[in-house]
């Protein structure tokens, strides 16, 4: 079992950055891929990005890319979201999750309880 807490989220102009965070909890976090997807209001929760176990490997959605970098620090148990050139339609709930899987799956059994990002034009 692991526990996710977000946090970052705010209130930002378009062409702005906010870094997410995710902290985890208990000593296996290098033992699960992380991912973060988000809601955006009247929208279904869709994928945003992925990094395996050991941070070697990513993917990004095709909307975020270039825009958006996804890492994570084993050390410290912590999966970060860095988000540049913010757009309106990157307004959502932004959520962190874990799967014991290699790579994260469409279905991650783990999940934070969401951030808000909001980006003005």
């Amino acid at each position: 079992q692991v526990q996710l807490v977000e946090s970052g989220g705010g209130l930002v102009q378009a062409g702005g950055s906010l870094r997410l965070s995710c902290a985890t909890s208990g000593r296996t976090f290098s033992r699960y891929a992380m991912g973060w997807f988000r809601q955006a209001p009247g929208k279904e929760r869709e994928f945003v990005a992925r990094i395996n176990r050991s941070g070697g490997s990513s993917y990004y959605t095709d909307s975020v890319k270039g825009r958006f970098t996804i890492s994570r620090d084993n050390a410290k148990n912590t999966v970060y979201l860095q988000m540049n050139s913010l757009k309106p339609e990157d307004t959502a709930v932004y959520y962190c999750a874990a799967d014991p899987s290699f790579v994260l799956t469409s279905t991650p059994p783990y999940w934070g309880q969401g951030t808000q990002v909001t980006v003005s034009s």
